[in-house]
Formats: C-alpha cells, sequence, structure tokens
C-alpha cells in the first residue's frame, strides 16, 4: 500500500481561538473553563474511542460494515478520520511533553512540531485504527492527569513556541483542547 499525498500544509495561525469562538466547529476557548480542561481531554478521548471502534452512533459494527469509512479522505486534501486520529493522539503526546516543561521549567521553548510530515512519514492512513484507539486514550490520560495538577500561579507560567508565539498555561490549555474538539467536527461526530 503507497502512503496517500500528503494534504496542503494548514499554515493558519490557530492562536485567533483565544480571542473568540471557532466559527467552523463553534467551541468558544475564550470562556471555557481552565479547571476542566483534563474533563475535556478525556471527553474528547471518549469520542475518539466511539469514531474508531464504531460508527458515530456507537455501533461496533462499523469496521465490518463499511472497512474504508476511517480511511477514506473525504478529498485529495483532508485527511481521513484515522489520519485525524493519528493527529490527535500526537497532540496530546506533544502537549504532555510541553505541559511538563512549562510546569518544570522557566519560559521553555518548545521543539518545533511538523503535523503535516509527522502524517506522511508516520503513515497515519496505514496505522491500525485498534492501536491507535489505545494510544490515543493513553497519552489522553497522561495529559488529562497532568492538567488536572495545574492550579494557582501555575496557570500562569510560560512557555513559547518555536514561532515565537508566547503562551501560560492557561492560553496553552484553551489552545490545545480546541484542537482535537474542532477535529471531531472535521470528521463530522456530533459535537
Amino acid at each position: 500500500m503507497t502512503a496517500p499525498m500528503a494534504i496542503p500544509p494548514d499554515d493558519k495561525d490557530w492562536t485567533w481561538v483565544l480571542s473568540r469562538p471557532c466559527a467552523e466547529c463553534g467551541f468558544d476557548a475564550v470562556s471555557f473553563p481552565r479547571e476542566r480542561v483534563g474533563a475535556m481531554v478525556r471527553d474528547t478521548a471518549a469520542a475518539w474511542h466511539t469514531l474508531l471502534a464504531g460508527d458515530a452512533t456507537g455501533d461496533a459494527t462499523g469496521d465490518a460494515t463499511r472497512p474504508d469509512r476511517l480511511t477514506q479522505r473525504p478529498s485529495a486534501t483532508v485527511w481521513s478520520p484515522l489520519e485525524y486520529a493519528c493527529h490527535v493522539r500526537d497532540v496530546y503526546r506533544i502537549y504532555d511533553e510541553r505541559l511538563e516543561l512549562m510546569l518544570t521549567r522557566d519560559d521553555p521553548l518548545y521543539q518545533n512540531w511538523d503535523q503535516d510530515a509527522s502524517a506522511v512519514t508516520d503513515r497515519y492512513n496505514e496505522q491500525s485504527p485498534a492501536t491507535v484507539e489505545r494510544e490515543l486514550a493513553e497519552a489522553a490520560a497522561r495529559l488529562a492527569d497532568r492538567f488536572d495538577t495545574v492550579s494557582g500561579d501555575q496557570w500562569s507560567r510560560p512557555g513559547r513556541r518555536s514561532d515565537g508565539k508566547r503562551f501560560t498555561i492557561e492560553s496553552f490549555a484553551r489552545y490545545m483542547i480546541h484542537d482535537p474538539i474542532h477535529h471531531l467536527h472535521d470528521v463530522g461526530y456530533p459535537t
């Protein structure tokens, strides 16, 4: 099986979600309670579990009756549900690493992550949905647990992306949680 073509890179600066609701998915990061980020990570992981294990109604026969439903791209320039799930798994992993840095170091600079290159290099669309679901659940649990430890002045601890964007743990949390919610919207999961 050959790897699907890379999709055009998403070069938008999505930090605008920190100042207004997302017109596409409807999520409002501005008013989302920061203390609920851990719970929302768990909720989104549960939704991705349902999507990977069956169809959006929870029908576990989804894979047997429509084997291509997870790997089929809606167009050549849009990821498949499996590719989005792999991306979300990796978001949880990377943001857990970044959150740990923000909690343990003063104003860390995060390593760059090219999500589009990861999709191609790691052959997202050829990974096992069951493995991706398990890994996504594990990564979400670690990240949610770490967010659950944040309190008080820790919400103000800073960190920086390689492009110079600055975050506090609070803005970082609000920015991050939009990603898995938005991608559930992208794959048509009822949110």
